[in-house]
């Protein structure tokens, strides 16, 4: 199969030295893609900015800001059998960047927020007969809000983790489908989880893309 995967977070600018983000290191989906490549799969690594050498074999998009990850994800997505979306995607972003550097000016300053495009949720519509692996990052109400998420995006499974996940060598993830019970928990190193995520979706999911492509 040929598979998309997102990794990293990405940033979006206040003005044009500053910006919010969020701790993601992209050992996750770094370790998903070697996984997937070891395989004997096709890989799309579409990464924010991280220290993480991508591993060879992978084709490799790197990314900054969400729009920018929007629009590689709408590019490759066509061309893939699935996605495994490991990214932590910014939700929100200034309604204005600012041009230059913003001065201070000895007291608090507002700044309007407003939310990026939902990534994930635009490949889950527009997917087809493609399968969807979405990650959800929980802190309250984890399984309940995983679910919320599988069903708002149109995913076909959420592997759900909490907020320990980030920046970790290791995690514990549950994988959950439409039902709301977990198939699967996992527990262990980043590379770990990735081989058992990737073989669990050679053992469920096959090729949708004309192998022609």
């Amino acid at each position: 199969m040929r598979i998309l995967i997102t990794a990293g977070p990405t940033r979006e600018y206040l003005d044009d030295v500053r910006y919010i983000s969020n701790a993601s290191s992209g050992r996750m989906g770094y370790a998903l893609a070697q996984a997937a490549l070891d395989a004997g799969h096709e890989v799309i690594l579409v990464s924010g900015p991280v220290s993480l050498e991508p591993p060879p074999g992978a084709t490799v998009c790197r990314v900054e800001t969400t729009e920018q990850m929007r629009a590689a994800c709408l590019k490759w997505f066509p061309q893939c059998d699935g996605v495994i979306a490991a990214a932590a995607v910014c939700d929100y972003k200034p309604r204005e960047r600012i041009a230059g550097k913003i001065s201070k000016t000895g007291g608090p300053i507002s700044i309007e927020m407003i939310e990026t495009d939902d990534v994930l949720a635009e490949l889950g519509n527009s997917k087809g007969r493609r399968w969807v692996v979405g990650f959800a990052l929980e802190a309250a109400n984890p399984r309940e809000n995983a679910l919320q998420k599988l069903r708002a995006k149109n995913c076909d499974l959420v592997v759900l983790n909490g907020p320990e996940a980030i920046g970790s060598e290791e995690n514990c993830v549950e994988l959950i489908d439409s039902s709301g019970h977990p198939l699967a928990r996992w527990e262990g190193s980043k590379r770990s989880i990735a081989r058992r995520l990737i073989e669990w979706i050679d053992g469920h999911f096959t090729p949708q893309v004309n192998s022609g492509r």
